[in-house]
């Protein structure tokens, strides 16, 4: 894999360690994770994370997400290709990217603090979320619109002197049932006359700020996600210092380009991570159990599915790493076609491979039991977060005809 594209000797030894770290701790910690969750009441936190995030932080593991090395805020200096390589093995476990401080949404919230906040705005947001003290939620998609358009979103972001009242209504914010959740990032309308691209913007909005209802935790296939959850949220008459917006007026857009092209990587190769332990664990239960005389590994349709999951991991991984290498090389404009692949060739490649596991483990694949039925819940929410599929195969197939119209 690295013949094609090669990391650096810091990035080998981030991998060595962080596989490393995962068998020491992180596989051993789920099963006590989940009870610690079932125990404590579902939204609290579980004492066993902030053990491992302690242990991440001492191990060196921590923020490896930044790139970015500037004065106080130290990021590990690693590529989107380096990243997307640790990536693919803390997707390997549901909880494997909190302890290093590398969650979604946390993580794509404080690149955007650091590229597009002010000063204070780091001082107060972004340092605790790399503390890993706080955490936060991004408001962008609405329940009475189709958000796959954020040209749709309708929540009004209005200015009143010297502060901007917020009002309308969020869900799918992931982690704001989070007791730990402390900010947003909420995209909403500033001018509803301005061009169809210039008409939003993104504010910062304290999460315990007088206006903020969380209104209900929506599950995910029957999965609440707890500690970290997803909620509906309404915002009414929320009240903000016009400090807090992002960039300025009419730059919402602007700051969702940049915001979301690297988490795609980091979602593709959590995808591909997930897929690789769904794989394993189909050839270990086929491998110890037999039915009618002979081990569910030797049957054709088992070697069949093995076959086409190991096919179509390694060709998803490689269109993961080629895109996120173009973006190195030649910037996230460029890589547009690229990265909406990987959004709808990882996100069904996960779906189909944790269903075959699924099915060779009978009925104990449905169940608790495994992680395989909370794998495949997420596995499916990989064809919307982002954008829907559909949205994505839109723009490949418009970039791939531009080259054909005069």
């Amino acid at each position: 894999m690295y013949d094609h594209f090669p990391i650096s000797d810091h990035a080998k030894k981030m991998r060595e360690k962080l596989l490393q770290f995962m068998e020491d701790h992180i596989y051993p910690a789920e099963k006590i994770y989940y009870q610690q969750v079932e125990e404590g009441g579902r939204w609290c936190v579980p004492p066993i994370m902030e053990e491992l995030k302690a242990k991440g932080k001492e191990s060196g593991l921590w923020n490896m997400f930044l790139p970015h090395d500037a004065g106080e805020y130290k990021g590990a200096g690693l590529t989107n290709l380096e990243y997307g390589t640790l990536c693919e093995i803390m997707g390997r476990s549901s909880i494997g990217s909190e302890p290093f401080n590398c969650s979604a949404p946390d993580t794509g919230n404080m690149e955007t603090i650091f590229m597009y906040g002010t000063e204070e705005h780091k001082a107060k947001w972004l340092k605790p979320l790399l503390d890993g003290e706080i955490r936060s939620c991004f408001a962008m998609t609405e329940p009475s619109v189709a958000s796959s358009d954020a040209t749709n979103i309708e929540t009004r972001i209005e200015r009143d002197g010297d502060e901007y009242v917020i009002n309308g209504t969020k869900w799918w914010s992931s982690g704001a049932m989070d007791p730990r959740c402390k900010i947003a990032i909420l995209m909403g309308k500033t001018d509803p006359d301005a061009q169809t691209h210039k008409q939003q913007s993104m504010i910062l909005v304290p999460f315990d700020s007088p206006g903020v209802t969380v209104d209900r935790h929506l599950s995910v296939i029957g999965y609440d996600h707890a500690p970290h959850g997803h909620a509906e949220v309404t915002y009414k008459d929320v009240r903000v210092p016009v400090t807090n917006i992002l960039l300025g007026e009419g730059r919402g857009f602007e700051i969702a380009q940049g915001r979301l092209g690297p988490g795609r990587i980091h979602h593709a190769m959590r995808s591909v991570g997930q897929a690789e332990r769904a794989l394993e664990m189909m050839c270990q239960r086929g491998m110890d159990r037999t039915a009618f005389g002979k081990r569910i590994a030797d049957m054709g349709v088992t070697k069949h599915w093995i076959a086409e999951s190991r096919c179509e991991i390694e060709q998803a991984r490689l269109l993961v790493l080629h895109a996120a290498y173009m973006m190195d090389t030649v910037g996230n404009k460029v890589a547009r076609k690229e990265i909406a692949m990987i959004k709808v060739v990882a996100a069904n490649m996960v779906q189909r491979v944790v269903d075959r596991a699924m099915q060779v483990h009978g009925a104990q694949g449905v169940s608790q039991d495994t992680t395989l039925a909370s794998a495949f819940a997420n596995a499916r929410t990989m064809r919307l977060v982002d954008g829907p599929d559909e949205v994505h195969r839109e723009t490949i197939a418009k970039l791939e005809l531009k080259q054909y119209r005069n």
